[in-house]
This record gives structure tokens, sequence and C-alpha cells, in this order.
């Protein structure tokens, strides 16, 4: 009997690891807040995007602040790959973000990730994407470098706090990835107004000597 009580014990603790795990598939439009991701494209590129041969890092592509992704929130957490009656969106529609997101790739991942997650049609989630982005005032001074340089990671906070004055220091962050700044996360309401992040957002990179590329 305790032998099976043990068993018994494993079976059911087993079981609520896996669901814990699986974290996909929530009900869309079900979600807390946004939070609207600006990636430096020639960090990602020197990352990862090289290594794909990806158009947007080509020579000349000019691409600097792109569109990572518009994410709904939970206060703690996210959803993913969410049920939708919507249709995906078609190859002309993916293309046609590719000017601020850099490939038409990306467009579709943000989609079947996140979007789905909105309770919006694609052509909704992906004009409130350029709505949010087109909101944002992305500082110049980092197209005007000449040279490769390292610097704190705070600079990039305080270049966006500049330039957004509707911006507080808790509404946004700045990650990085290796040795490169990676992103700016910045945090909005469904109805894109600007607001604190939650604590697992609000998670800010300490780096003093962080790297950021020149443009292509």
């Amino acid at each position: 009997m305790q032998i099976c009580k043990v068993l018994g014990f494993f079976v059911l603790a087993f079981a609520g690891l896996a669901g814990a795990a699986q974290a996909d598939g929530e009900r869309a439009g079900e979600f807390d807040y946004y939070v609207l991701a600006l990636s430096w494209s020639p960090n990602w590129c020197a990352l990862e995007g090289d290594a794909r041969n990806s158009p947007q890092c080509e020579n000349g592509s000019g691409h600097g602040w792109i569109l990572h992704g518009l994410w709904p929130q939970y206060e703690q957490g996210w959803p993913s790959y969410c049920p939708t009656t919507h249709r995906n969106p078609t190859r002309g529609d993916t293309a046609e973000m590719a000017d601020i997101m850099g490939t038409s790739g990306l467009a579709w991942h943000q989609w079947n990730k996140h979007g789905r997650c909105t309770g919006l049609s694609s052509d909704d989630y992906y004009a409130l994407s350029r709505e949010a982005y087109g909101e944002v005032t992305r500082p110049s001074v980092f197209r005007r470098l000449d040279d490769t340089v390292r610097l704190p990671a705070r600079v990039v906070e305080e270049a966006f706090l500049k330039e957004n004055p509707a911006l507080e220091p808790d509404m946004l962050t700045v990650t990085c990835r290796g040795d490169h700044i990676q992103e700016v996360r910045i945090c909005l309401t469904p109805d894109m107004e600007p607001r604190i992040c939650g604590e697992d957002v609000i998670r800010d990179c300490p780096a003093e000597r962080a790297l950021f590329e020149v443009l292509r």
C-alpha cells in the first residue's frame, strides 16, 4: 500500500510538471498589456543574422531600430500561439511589414506566436504594431555613429527617455545578449498608452561596456 502511495505521488507530480511546462495556447484577447520590442538591427546581424545570410543584414540596408514585435503580456508571464478564428496573413501582408521589421519572415513569426493572442485579425495586428512603432521617437544619435562603440546600456535607455518625454524609467527596459545591446522594450496599455512594466519585464541590462554596432 505504501509503494502505491509513493507511485501515485510521483505520477501526480509528473503530471503537474507537464502541465506547467505547457504554456502555449491561452485564450486569445485575454492579457493585461503590451510590450513593444525594438531591436537594433546591426547588433542582431552580428549575433545571428549574418550566419543566416539574412537580407536584413546586407550592406546598404540601413536598418536601425526595427520592430521585433508587439507582444501581449500578463502582469506575470505572457500568452503565446493562441488559437484564433482569424485567417493567417498572406505573403503580401507579411512582405508589407518588412520595411519596419526587416524581413517578412519575422512578420509571420510575430503573428504566429504573439499576434494570435491579441484577439485581433492579422491585418489589425499589423496595423496596431505599425502605429505603436510610429509613436516612439527612435533617437537619431545611434544612426550617426561612424564606428562600433562600447557603451553602458543605461545610455541607450537615457536616449529613449530624452526623446520620449511621456516615458518614465520603469516603462521601458534595455536588454543585452552576449556582449551586445539587444533590444529596447517599452510597455504599453491595450490603448497604446505608456505604462509601468511588469516585474518580469523590467530587468535592465547592467553592462557598462556593451557593444553597439554601426549601421550597415
